[in-house]
């Protein structure tokens, strides 16, 4: 059985498509994760590690003023990380991670708030998460969410019907290509 890095990099490619990360909390996971699977050059475009709140406004194009009213733990701020790094990357699909890594809390949010979003040529979705456990358990998971919900982005129909990410934590979902 082949992994979820291996399904997604498979599904994207299947569809001609390549793929960028825009990662903040993850710092990079999401990217190593798809470069440890071989061929992963043919799909993967790069990733940029927006760590501070200002790169995700200079770099990938965070609307400043959503970033001085909510801050960069924000599911609206992970939708255009996503949507800026396709552009940035010249990606036909973006994944993007935002949220508290911990221990501590971060601008009034807890630690394992994780929000991940994904845009495709077909359409989108961003999920939240509420993960228990340390800071490499918050950024795994966070990285398994952004693989998941683009996988079953990917493997959907090209009208991304039923993409809205509601209902479904994107842990522990098995898609199949």
């Amino acid at each position: 059985m082949t992994g979820l890095p291996e399904q997604l990099l498979a599904a994207l490619e299947a569809r001609g498509w390549t793929a960028a990360t825009a990662e903040s909390l993850t710092g990079g996971l999401v990217a190593a994760t798809l470069v440890d699977v071989p061929g992963a050059s043919r799909v993967l475009r790069g990733g940029v590690v927006a760590y501070a709140t200002d790169v995700k406004a200079s770099v990938l194009g965070v609307d400043a003023g959503l970033l001085a009213r909510r801050g960069a733990v924000d599911p609206d701020v992970a939708t255009q990380m996503a949507a800026g790094v396709r552009t940035a990357l010249g990606a036909d699909v973006g994944l993007a991670t935002t949220g508290v890594a911990g221990p501590d809390p971060q601008d009034g949010h807890p630690p394992g708030l994780v929000h991940v979003a994904v845009r495709t040529p077909a359409g989108g979705a961003v999920r939240t998460l509420h993960v228990p456990g340390d800071r490499g358990d918050v950024r795994r998971a966070a990285t398994e969410a952004a693989l998941g919900l683009a996988l079953r982005l990917s493997a959907a129909g090209s009208d991304g019907a039923g993409d809205d990410g509601a209902g479904d934590d994107g842990r522990g979902a098995s898609a199949r290509g």
